[in-house]
């Protein structure tokens, strides 16, 4: 494709480029996305939305969403900087889902899993009775069929505009998990950018197999809220994945490019299926797209940042554990 110019700034369309924001290298966007939202110059991990990570780890055409008419209630009529329910209002319209988990089965090269994926872009990914419903039915699902269940986090912990209630999801997922325990079932939790608050001190913290990517930030208060409450200095990246793998809080740190192999190996090797459940054929995801023809900028030129946005260490106020 001929190289198409762009002489000055306002004559380039917005959203081309994203800056990293952890070796501020100016990155073009389609390139970004190609590489499955990692930065090609520091390996830096940027957020995925729960249907990118969905279409990453699942074969092709093989998840089928379950109950995706469940949609939160705003019980307390809960008001802050604005009402409750505007504000879910408006992170549906922003994400185009009714809440910060999606959960049904689906095959990875074959194999049957349940799998339930976390996004941190709906209110923080926090966990309110919807959230914490939709991962006990992952989990419950999973049980029933005999299936290993996957839950990837990204969030903020417990949801503050449901109160009491948000926190009692931390009880309803963990019991979820003790039985499908008992039964003998396997459950892998993968611990992306952010984890935190009550999702970490609930069904994120019992994995059979707890893997992380790189650099995700994982605790129950954030570092801010450690230091001005022990008023000391804390270790270079407390609390980053890399500094809980030595300490026996992680199994393994898994690139993304890796995950879902990794995942897969885990399951060859963790669980026997029954005859016939698996596969013998599949397709590839559809997430990072294949290579295409894409636009190619002047080098050079000026053209400011994108708008793809990085999770707050403390996650978005909305967030923060009661």
């Amino acid at each position: 494709m001929a190289w198409k110019r762009f002489r000055k700034k306002k004559d380039l369309p917005s959203g081309l480029w994203v800056k990293c924001p952890s070796c501020r290298a100016t990155l073009f966007k389609k390139e970004l996305i190609r590489n499955g939202n990692v930065c090609g110059q520091c390996e830096h991990h940027f957020p995925l939305t729960a249907r990118e990570r969905v279409d990453m780890l699942a074969d092709g055409g093989s998840f089928q969403e379950q109950s995706p008419d469940l949609y939160p209630i705003d019980r307390l009529e809960f008001v802050d900087r604005e009402p409750y329910a505007h504000k879910l209002a408006r992170a549906v319209e922003k994400t185009g889902q009714n809440e910060a988990a999606i959960y049904g089965p689906c095959t990875m090269e074959g194999k049957p899993v349940v799998l339930c994926v976390m996004d941190f872009t709906f209110i923080g990914g926090s966990m309110g009775c919807v959230v914490g419903e939709k991962v006990t039915r992952a989990v419950e699902l999973a049980t029933e069929k005999n299936w290993p269940v996957i839950v990837v986090s990204a969030s903020g912990g417990a949801r503050m505009h449901e109160g009491a209630l948000s926190l009692m999801q931390m009880a309803k997922t963990s019991c979820a998990i003790s039985r499908h325990d008992a039964q003998g079932g396997l459950f892998i939790s993968v611990l992306s950018n952010p984890t935190t608050g009550g999702v970490m001190a609930s069904f994120a913290a019992l994995g059979d197999l707890i893997v992380a990517e790189p650099g995700a930030l994982i605790g129950f208060a954030g570092p801010r809220v450690i230091k001005e409450t022990l008023r000391q200095q804390l270790p270079d990246g407390f609390q980053r994945s890399e500094f809980l793998l030595p300490h026996g809080f992680l199994d393994q740190i898994i690139h993304r490019k890796d995950l879902r192999s990794s995942l897969v190996d885990f399951l060859d090797h963790l669980w026997t299926y029954a005859e016939g459940e698996v596969q013998t054929e599949w397709l590839e995801p559809s997430f990072p797209p294949q290579e295409e023809d894409t636009e190619t900028v002047e080098e050079g030129t000026d053209t400011g940042e994108g708008d793809k946005s990085e999770p707050s260490p403390e996650g978005e106020e909305a967030a923060k554990t009661p």
